[in-house]
């Protein structure tokens, strides 16, 4: 054996002695001074029954051990209190513990401890860094009762009967800002009262937690808040929301909590109940985005319970029996940018009698929700007294379903296509707010349009939507919508819709305005047709009622018709919106129109026909609108009158061609009307009417004819206001004017025959016999033939009055120059000249009565005068006087007879 080689065995062997002889040796210091060392050299005083320690692996076994803090009220040092019965550590760094005050280990074990902990603060005030004095890679905890606090001594976390072996464990102050208070690779638990305080707010408290072949279950899990809502709102005015969550039991595998991540996966929660309080605090933006990660796979929440409290202590949301299923749910930076900030592979939510109050009451008896359909059984809507001068309803309906081609989001908007909705018995009403919400640019970034829904159905629903007190009703309504496209309007202002058919179908409606209530029997609509049967506008106020509520003048109708169709196409809903008929009819209408002269005149301008329908706003055209088989009656009622005048067009047909409001380029603008009726159920009456609505001259021309007219058909009107009744025939009647809104001209032409007036008094009950023996004597009974026409001109139109009044002006006119009106006047005029002769006379009389009276007085005076001139005399002068004042009394006497 060479000499170098016995000198390395020699060498080995004293090291290894060396060695042995320092592990003795350190063994023996360890459990005779490692105590005082610890004591003297570190932060805490440590005892124990034995120790055991391996210098070359680092592993320290001991048995028997209490720990405690020398200065307990130090918080820059971790504080430790407590018995452990084992402690077994491998590859333990003794030189930094001693020197770095670091403890640090590959391995953990310890049996049967009863620890208090309390953490060090979270800064180093001097250096500004983060301490991080605890630092273990593997750790086995058995049959633990270990308590944490902050460095207030505030307690942070505690658990009793802990079975632990967690890989990797890190449980720091740091780790709790992060919003992660343990955060580990690998884990194996089972404990009982768990406690955790993150913060003055909240407390967490577990029953208990168990593993068994990765499967993790926790019972009675709760969030409690530590503060009373009214407590919470005053010491933390800035916070919006307030939290209590129960759970009886959770079930998971492959709890991952690393870093910022959190990540469960099979995870079953039973009978959760959560509870929510928001306060008025407006919501603070976040200075930090949350760098925040949770990732589960296959959730399920069983028999869920949820209720979110407005401020004033009423419910905002509640719902019960919540089922919900999801799947890959997940939230990340990614996500945390969408409209909706969760993403999911799919899920499938159930629940029953959820409610929803803002200011009205939502309630759902039932709901199923999954990616592809929903449906929501016994809804209601309620008015809870907070909808004053907002849009409210009242409603309940026994099914919405909807079935979802798409629902997706791409590029961070919302791809949204509906196959079909269903809504099934509505029943109840909607009522218009009075408030006007100020329009706001709608946000609508986060939509990708179009949002299409390829089909809407309603089913057997009585509706009635009510704004201004004027209610409009429908009964047994159904209806279909296919393809609907909503899409946004220019500048954001909205959502414009556009829809390619529809089908309404009502078995009645109504509709109560202030005077009228108007009713139908079948109601039929679709883009192509409409149908209306047994159309009524019937007043809700009589006649003197009417005249009394209206403060100027103001028709009054009372309208029934058999039956309204038309046909066309036409488009009410999109941007674009336009009326295109076909044919209009109105059959068998029954129509009265009453006026009375009473109330003051509207002195509001009355455009005409041509200008009304002008200020359609959209393209408007009826090829053709036939009224047939109808009445039209006409009453009009003055101060002056004895009763209403009335006009009567029986057996009324009336053709219009080209009804429209100008506004659809290339079509023709002229609107042709003829009318052809029965005037006062005694002559035919036809009308020709035209005008075209793109001149803004607003030039008409009307003309017509009647024949065989018996003149007491026009008593009922005529009598009223002029006084008179006639008798005879008006054996053709024409009518040729052209006028503007200042007025028309034209001419008139009149055949009659055996014609007699009467003229009565103002009540028109008596005969002036005298008065109508003069008229008569100016009438010309019989016109021979057809006579020359007279000419109609200068008839002022009032612009306060309507196209009518200018009409009948014309008529009145016209009847004046060749019949009635002039001659009546001349027979006026001869009565009235009569009188002022009889009165002239009358006059002459009452003068020479004057006179003889004055004469009288003045003889009676002269004659007073003489007698007292006599007195004077000597009394024989005056008895001679007498005596020959008696002879020739008696001779004037004698000759008298």
């Amino acid at each position: 054996m060479k000499k170098w080689v016995k000198k390395l065995i020699v060498v080995l062997g004293i090291l290894l002695v060396v060695i042995l002889l320092a592990n003795f040796g350190l063994n023996i210091w360890l459990k005779t001074q490692l105590p005082n060392y610890i004591k003297n050299n570190t932060d805490y005083k440590v005892s124990y029954k034995s120790l055991d320690v391996d210098l070359m692996s680092g592993n320290i076994l001991s048995i028997g051990i209490t720990v405690n803090n020398k200065n307990p009220q130090n918080s820059n040092v971790m504080g430790l209190q407590g018995t452990v019965d084992t402690l077994k550590i491998s590859r333990f760094g003794i030189y930094d513990a001693i020197f770095n005050k670091q403890i640090s280990s590959s391995d953990l074990l310890l049996s049967k401890p009863t620890l208090n902990i309390i953490l060090a603060k979270p800064v180093d005030t001097k250096t500004g860094k983060k301490r991080n004095p605890v630092r273990f890679e593997n750790i086995r905890i058995n049959e633990g009762n270990i308590s944490i606090f902050r460095y207030t001594k505030q307690k942070f976390f505690s658990v009793q009967d802990l079975n632990l072996y967690v890989e990797n464990l890190q449980m720091t102050e740091e780790s709790v800002e992060d919003k992660l208070p343990v955060v580990f690779d690998k884990y194996d638990i089972r404990g009982k009262n768990f406690f955790v305080r993150p913060d003055n707010v909240y407390a967490l408290k577990i029953k208990e937690i168990k593993t068994s072949d990765g499967q993790m279950s926790i019972d009675q899990f709760q969030l409690i808040p530590l503060l009373s809502f009214d407590l919470f709102k005053k010491y933390y005015p800035k916070k919006t929301k307030l939290f209590r969550f129960n759970i009886q039991k959770m079930e998971f595998t492959d709890i991952v909590l690393k870093k910022n991540k959190v990540s469960l996966a099979n995870a079953s929660f039973y009978n959760p109940d959560l509870l929510v309080y928001i306060t008025n605090a407006a919501p603070i933006k976040a200075k930090k985005k949350l760098n925040f990660e949770l990732n589960l796979d296959d959730i399920k929440l069983n028999n869920a319970t949820v209720q979110v409290m407005k401020p004033d202590g009423r419910k905002l949301l509640y719902a019960r029996k919540l089922n919900l299923n999801i799947n890959q749910l997940k939230f990340d930076k990614e996500t945390k940018e969408e409209i909706i900030p969760v993403g999911y592979k799919d899920f499938q939510l159930s629940g029953q009698d959820i409610l929803y109050s803002n200011h009205q009451d939502f309630s759902i008896r039932n709901i199923l929700l999954n990616p592809k359909k929903g449906e929501l059984r016994i809804i209601s809507v309620a008015p809870n007294g907070l909808s004053q001068g907002k849009t409210s309803m009242d409603l309940v309906a026994n099914y919405i379903g909807f079935n979802i081609n798409k629902w997706e989001l791409v590029d961070k908007k919302l791809n949204l296509d509906v196959k079909d909705v269903l809504v099934d018995r509505v029943k109840g009403s909607i009522k218009a707010g009075e408030v006007q919400a100020v329009k706001k640019t709608a946000n609508l970034s986060g939509i990708q349009f179009p949002i299409l829904i390829r089909k809407v159905a309603l089913k057997n629903s009585d509706i009635t939507y009510e704004k201004n007190n004027q209610p409009l009703s429908f009964n047994n309504l159904n209806a279909i919508i296919n393809d609907i496209q909503l899409t946004s309007k220019t500048g954001n202002s909205g959502i414009a819709v556009d829809m390619k058919n529809y089908i309404l179908t009502s078995n009645s409606f109504a509709y109560k305005t202030k005077f009228y209530k108007m009713t139908s029997g079948l109601l039929k609509i679709d883009k192509n047709n409409i149908k209306v049967a047994q159309f009524a506008m019937k007043p809700l106020v009589s006649r003197a009622q009417f005249i009394k509520m209206i403060p100027v003048e103001r028709d009054l109708y009372d309208i029934k018709v058999n039956q309204i169709t038309a046909n066309g196409n036409w488009d009410l809903f999109s941007q674009n919106k336009s009326v295109n008929a076909s044919n209009v009819t109105v059959q068998s209408a029954d129509a009265n129109i009453f006026r009375s002269k009473i109330p003051n005149d509207d002195p509001k301008e009355k455009l005409l026909y041509s200008a009304l329908l002008r200020t359609i706003k959209i393209p408007f055209t009826v090829n053709n609108l036939n009224v047939k088989n109808s009445i039209l009656v006409y009453e009009e009622d003055t101060p002056e009158s004895a009763g209403p005048g009335k006009l009567t067009f029986s057996n009324f047909n009336m053709n219009v061609k080209n009804l429209n409001s100008a506004k659809a380029k290339g079509k023709p603008t002229r609107v042709d009307i003829k009318i052809d009726c029965s005037f006062m159920n005694l002559a035919p009456l036809s009308v020709n009417w035209n005008f075209d609505v793109a001149d803004r001259r607003d030039i008409f021309t009307i003309s017509g004819r009647t024949t065989n007219l018996p003149a007491q058909g026009i008593n009922p009107f005529i009598r009223p206001y002029l006084h008179v009744t006639a008798t005879g025939t008006i054996q053709e009647m024409l009518f040729n004017f052209k006028g503007n809104p200042k007025g028309l001209n034209g001419s008139f032409n009149l055949r009659h025959k055996d014609l007699k007036v009467a003229i009565l008094d103002k009540n028109n009950r008596e005969k002036k016999g005298f008065l109508t023996a003069v008229a008569n004597l100016l009438v010309k009974s019989d016109s021979g033939k057809l006579p020359e026409d007279v000419t109609v001109e200068d008839v002022e139109r009032d612009p306060t009055k309507s196209f009518f009044n200018l009409f009948w002006k014309g008529i009145e006119q016209g009847l004046k120059k060749t019949l009635i009106g002039i001659n009546i006047d001349k027979a006026k005029k001869t009565v009235d000249h009569a009188k002022t002769k009889v009165e002239n006379v009358k006059e002459d009389v009452k003068g020479m009565k004057q006179s003889v009276k004055e004469i009288s007085q003045a003889a009676k005076k002269n004659t007073n005068e003489k007698d007292k001139e006599a007195e004077k005399q000597p009394k024989e002068e005056k008895e001679k006087k007498g005596f020959l004042k008696g002879v020739f009394k008696k001779k004037e006497k004698s000759g008298t007879e």
